[in-house]
């Protein structure tokens, strides 16, 4: 039997290195958040091929004894956990092995100088050697320095990627902890290339605005939300994007608690169910949210790298911050991120005119113009102009016309227009004060069907049903049976009425008042497959809302039908009393506006 030995600290610390330090990335995050721990109003970071050469981060806060500077550099020693109470955590490191852990895999280089001392001190350790402890002159603050990351471990050094994807982790690294703390000065260099430069005590959506995208701020809006909780108060802030503002990736969302950016399964499965009608499925939304709690309500000791945390109450943080979410992003829910695609306006051109014979083509003009035969023959030349011009004109193709309304004075107050008339039988067009809108029909009237379904969810289900004179009996896959007859009970506040036909069947007695007409048989295998898709991981009301989506496909106007100009404006109005009017229960935008400056520039007048 082999026998038991207490492994060298050496080992130690390079195995404690594989948990904390996984790439230069992992290495910075650790600095950068003992410097803002440190009280810092500055962080400089300077990276040297992509983190892989050298890291350098550099602060003023409150630094560090050479004393201080040797107990940083031990395993287990920190001076963030004044007790042992381990659950009032209030700061962004406590662990107390993450300098050790680097140095024992790298050149650390350790300078630092508090503020009241005349001088500073440097420590540097080799791959977990001590080779210089020395005085240094610096400004008060503290500066670190990784170099030769796992130079000394082949096995591990391998295993990193190229410069250009380390460089990318770090950056993402910095802008997160950048973006969580807006009243300190963040600066990144790359090399002799400064990446970016932020001032101190900026905005939080000026500064999510800057590192994120710029078009945020006004494709955005800002989320404000509190609610009580078993230790306090709950607080939700930052900025989300609008639906139709979105991504073919999640990268672009930025999640935090108690000002540590985190990468929860629970958080980000709160921002889909908040999307979940107003999104496709394999679009993301843009949006940094700051989840604020006592340090009881959650427990971030449940991660080696600190990303993941776990909450005393799950539902109740995942509740508030879909409400927190929906309420914020219906105070601009008629808005639509979409703008005239420049690509799409590059492509209008100025048609040739149907040619036509001038009364100037083959003039004789050696004879004076003001001569009476001039005139004559002119005169004669203009009536067969304008008889050419009658009778090509009745071969033109022949349009419907109904009377157009003049722009009422309260034009305004209708931000959607009036209909002037219908394209490809699938687009509004309507005359705003201040431009040309145009409206997908059918996208619009989904919404629309869907805000009235949800709407009806509160009411009378009776009300809301219409019944079947036939009951529909539908045929379905046993399982497809077993996931509808779960939702048989709410599905019926919603208008729809069901119970089981045998194993593999369903007797459809009544729809919503809103689908009357739909297929019976499509509808329910489309419900079917949106409860097997997303599992029993969404709450009840998540799944509903993505069958009430379902359910207003069915019952929209589709593209292809001819509307009156009576029944535009309707669907016109209806839009801008309806909530979240601006998208569409795939997260793409019903309408978009062409301002006059636009449409003057299609003709030249700028």
């Amino acid at each position: 039997m082999p026998q038991i030995r207490r492994l060298p600290e050496s080992l130690v610390n390079r195995i404690a290195a594989g948990e904390v330090v996984e790439r230069p990335a992992s290495a910075l995050k650790e600095i950068v958040e003992n410097s803002i721990d440190s009280g810092a109003h500055r962080i400089d970071v300077r990276l040297t091929g992509g983190g892989l050469d050298r890291l350098e981060v550099t602060d003023d806060g409150c630094g560090m004894t050479p004393d201080d500077m040797s107990m940083a550099l031990e395993r287990h020693a920190t001076s963030k956990l004044p007790d042992e109470n381990i659950e009032q955590v209030a700061t962004l490191g406590f662990r107390g092995e993450a300098l050790p852990s680097i140095a024992s895999v790298a050149r650390f280089t350790l300078e630092s100088r508090p503020r009241d001392a005349a001088q500073g001190w440097r420590k540097v350790v080799d791959h977990g050697t001590p080779v210089e402890d020395e005085p240094v002159g610096l400004p008060p603050g503290t500066r670190v320095r990784v170099e030769e990351l796992f130079a000394k471990v082949p096995a591990r050094r391998k295993f990193l990627r190229t410069e250009r994807s380390e460089y990318a982790a770090c950056h993402d690294v910095v802008r997160r902890l950048a973006m969580a703390r807006p009243d300190i000065a963040f600066s990144l260099m790359h090399g002799e290339r400064q990446v970016f430069r932020l001032p101190e005590n900026q905005r939080l959506a000026e500064r999510v605005a800057q590192i994120v995208a710029r078009e945020l701020q006004e494709n955005g809006v800002a989320i404000e939300a509190e609610r009580p909780s078993s230790e306090g108060i709950m607080r939700l802030t930052g900025i989300a994007g609008l639906p139709t503002y979105n991504r073919g990736v999640a990268d672009h969302q930025y999640l935090f608690v108690n000002g540590r950016p985190v990468k929860d399964r629970l958080l980000i499965g709160a921002v889909r169910g908040a999307y979940s009608d107003m999104l496709a499925r394999d679009r993301h939304a843009v949006l940094a949210l700051f989840l604020d709690l006592a340090p009881a309500d959650v427990d971030v000791n449940v991660h080696p790298a600190k990303t993941e945390v776990r909450f005393r109450d799950p539902a109740a943080v995942r509740g508030f911050i879909v409400s927190g979410l929906r309420a914020a992003l219906s105070t601009g829910d008629r808005r639509s991120a979409q703008t005239p695609d420049a690509a799409a306006m590059g492509k209008w051109q100025q048609e040739p005119a149907p040619a036509l014979r001038s009364i100037f083509e083959g003039r004789d003009w050696s004879r004076p113009s003001g001569s009476p035969a001039s005139v004559r023959d002119a005169s004669r030349e203009w009536r067969g102009y304008e008889a050419e011009v009658m009778t090509s004109s009745d071969a033109l193709p022949q349009g419907r016309a109904e009377q157009a309304e003049p722009l009422p004075q309260d034009a305004a107050d209708y931000p959607l227009g009036i209909a002037r008339g219908q394209v490809a039988e699938t687009y509004i067009v309507a005359e705003a004060a201040d431009g040309l809108v145009l409206v997908d029909q059918h996208a619009a009237h989904e919404r629309l069907v869907l805000e009235r379904l949800k709407a009806a969810g509160s009411g009378d289900a009776v009300a809301r049903a219409q019944a079947l004179l036939i009951p529909d009996v539908v045929e379905l896959d046993e399982a497809d049976c077993d996931r509808l007859e779960g939702s048989i009970d709410k599905l019926a506040q919603m208008g729809l009425s069901m119970e089981r036909f045998g194993p593999s069947a369903m007797l459809v007695r009544s729809l919503p008042h809103a689908l009357a007409g739909a297929d019976s048989h499509k509808l329910l295998q489309d419900i079917a497959d949106d409860i097997a898709h997303h599992g029993e991981a969404l709450l009840l009301g998540e799944k509903l809302d993505l069958v009430l989506a379902t359910m207003a496909c069915h019952g929209s106007v589709r593209a292809g039908r001819v509307l009156s100009v009576a029944e535009m404006n309707a669907l016109l109005r209806e839009m801008e009393r309806t909530p979240r009017s601006g998208q569409c229960n795939h997260g793409r935008p019903t309408w978009v506006k062409l301002s006059l400056d636009d449409v003057e520039k299609l003709f030249g007048r700028h």
